[in-house]
């Protein structure tokens, strides 16, 4: 790439975030090779490199030269739709529905951090058979398959936890076989230790200079340390470690397992059968292997004349957003493909017409990069006698997705208020809804829990997970694939 076209801090080979010794070391490196070029055949390209020099090394040059930076190179590409740009003057408060998407920009440099994964799986007896050992023909099959500069290590646990493998290159397990072939079922399940030593492998390494993950597959339920788990949660997310969790068959707590992932915007995903282990993993790590973006965030600081309803995510994959301060934090963008989000605002009434603007404020940590942003803004027109405009079709889409999804959350909780009937009549809604949208094994798993109800006032615990987390993957689906309506 020519010089002219490069920004200062890739002229020097520095990251946006480079210390003031760094710069100098950097500079002071390509002087010396400069000088060892006996023909100077590349005098012009170096006065750009001592140009960027003077700039960075000076704090008030460099604070203006990043401020323009900012504003001519936008990380992300950002589309926006909206339900109604357009709404009458009405004397109470109007829905409006707005779809938001977040891709690399076309433009942008990338760069991968290497994986620093530990996988910390549950052996205690109920995984005996079928499901440890699907598990273990993962493990083997997965492990080729990392890229040079991974840290791959493994624990398992029961009512204690062992390291299996501590962090190592990917390529270095050389002694894989032995150690997998050395897994055995037992004891009971306390995830708290197998957390505990994930973690403190994956701090083993510098977590700055790696994507930091921790996968957890487990089949059962946690008893009495719940409380220390989601402590531990909240402090790996703290040292930008993100957490995972795999679901095996239905007695795990998909609350607790909600719980646990939600302070590092993880995901939670229901494998109904062991023999959907190995692709289950195989389709998270190859997400997490190509992250662009970590730690996307928004800013939730709305105009007075709104409301923020609901916040949901749909892509990479479907979770129920929440506000945190006045931020609300997205997850990462993953897998080059787009982080989606929906977000339903209450607009108060108004008694002549006039402007809201709502502010869009995104920040994201990009690998190699720091810390960027990008900003967009919505403009609501609110009018006498606006003209009737159909919302655009993807927005429909998202908002019959997520009343899926949101109609079988409001059963359960029904059903947990001891609210039987109501919660049978909203599942054989759930039922109609998903034969419409072409789902009929969902449908019928609604219309199976709508009966059961009605015959012992409970939902079945494999009926919960199935349609809880199969609401959610139709809700990732039907985003990237479309949807005819």
């Amino acid at each position: 790439m020519n010089t002219e076209e490069r920004n200062y801090y890739q002229l020097l080979d520095l990251n946006r975030d480079a210390d003031a010794a760094e710069i100098e070391g950097a500079y002071q490196e390509m002087l010396a090779q400069h000088e060892q070029d006996d023909n100077r055949t590349h005098s012009d390209d170096f006065e750009h490199i001592r140009r960027a020099y003077e700039v960075l090394r000076d704090p008030k040059r460099r604070q203006w030269y990043d401020a323009l930076l900012t504003e001519v190179s936008n990380p992300f590409a950002f589309d926006l739709q909206v339900s109604r740009r357009q709404l009458p003057i009405l004397k109470e408060p109007q829905m409006v529905y707005l779809l938001a998407e977040l891709r690399p920009a076309e433009e942008s440099e990338r760069k991968l951090l290497p994986l620093n994964l530990c996988l910390v799986i549950d052996r205690s007896t109920s995984m005996r058979g079928d499901r440890l050992q699907r598990v273990k023909n993962a493990l083997e099959l997965l492990l080729p398959q990392f890229s040079s500069g991974d840290m791959l290590s493994v624990v398992v646990f029961s009512d204690r936890a062992e390291v299996l493998l501590p962090p190592k290159p990917a390529g270095e397990q050389e002694e894989s076989k032995y150690w997998i072939d050395r897994i055995e079922a037992s004891g009971g399940t306390e995830i708290y230790q197998g957390l505990l030593s994930g973690v403190k492998q994956l701090h083993k390494v510098s977590l700055d200079d790696f994507n930091n993950q921790l996968i957890l597959l487990t089949d059962g339920r946690t008893y009495g340390d719940e409380a220390d788990c989601l402590r531990l949660a909240v402090d790996a997310a703290s040292s930008n470690i993100s957490i995972h969790a795999f679901g095996i068959g239905s007695d795990w707590d998909d609350k607790f397992l909600d719980a646990l992932v939600a302070p590092s915007n993880g995901l939670v995903e229901y494998i109904d059968s062991a023999e959907k282990i190995v692709s289950s993993l195989q389709r998270r790590l190859r997400g997490l292997g190509d992250t662009y973006a970590r730690q996307v965030s928004l800013d939730a600081n709305w105009p007075k004349t709104t409301e923020l309803q609901e916040s949901f995510r749909l892509t990479p994959y479907a979770q129920q957003l929440q506000v945190s301060g006045d931020r609300i934090a997205l997850g990462d963008v993953e897998g080059g493909g787009a982080l989606s989000f929906l977000l339903a605002f209450s607009v108060k009434p108004q008694p002549i017409p006039t402007r809201v603007r709502i502010p869009l404020h995104i920040s994201a940590e990009l690998p190699g990069t720091g810390m960027q942003t990008a900003q967009e803004q919505l403009e609501l027109s609110i009018m006498h006698d606006p003209p009737e405009n159909d919302p655009p079709p993807d927005v429909i889409r998202a908002v019959r997705l997520f009343t899926l999804y949101h109609l079988h959350e409001r059963a359960w909780q029904e059903v947990e208020a001891g609210k039987t009937a109501q919660a049978a009549e909203r599942m054989r809604r759930l039922s109609t809804r998903l034969l419409e949208a072409g789902e009929p094994d969902l449908a019928y798993q609604a219309d199976f829990e709508a009966r059961q109800l009605g015959q012992t006032g409970k939902l079945s615990p494999l009926g919960h997970k199935a349609l809880k987390y199969g609401t959610r993957a139709l809700t990732r689906k039907t985003i990237q694939l479309g949807w005819d309506d």
